[in-house]
């Protein structure tokens, strides 16, 4: 089983910045990849940002030049440095990591979502 705890999510202005937090925990003999997904309502789940293992990202579009993902592999946190935040970005925030278990199986865990809005 694997954990996953965010934090971060706040109330900001258009214009503003924040930063999330997604820390993992448990059992694991390899993390494939972690990432922010995240959703507002009446809209389906959309990715954001991925790292995977060997520090390759991916972005989604409408947030490319403006959000950073990064990692701390030592303490098994991913972070999103979120800028020039527009109300468009307002919604839940989700973590999500997949791993390679020790009986050789992929599994995909997501975090409980932090809540983000960006309103003047």
């Amino acid at each position: 089983q694997v954990q996953l705890v965010e934090s971060g999510g706040d109330l900001v202005q258009p214009g503003g910045s924040l930063r999330l937090s997604c820390a993992a925990s448990g059992n694991w003999n390899r993390i494939q990849s972690m990432g922010w997904y995240r959703q507002a309502p009446g809209t389906q789940r959309e990715m954001v940002a991925v790292m995977a293992s060997g520090g390759g990202t991916a972005y989604g579009d409408s947030v490319k030049d403006r959000f950073t993902i990064s990692r701390d592999y030592a303490k098994n946190t991913v972070y999103l440095q979120m800028n020039s935040l527009k109300p468009e970005d307002t919604a839940a925030y989700y973590c999500r990591i997949d791993v390679r278990t020790f009986q050789r199986k992929d599994e995909t865990y997501w975090g409980k979502g932090t809540l983000v809005t960006v309103s003047s």
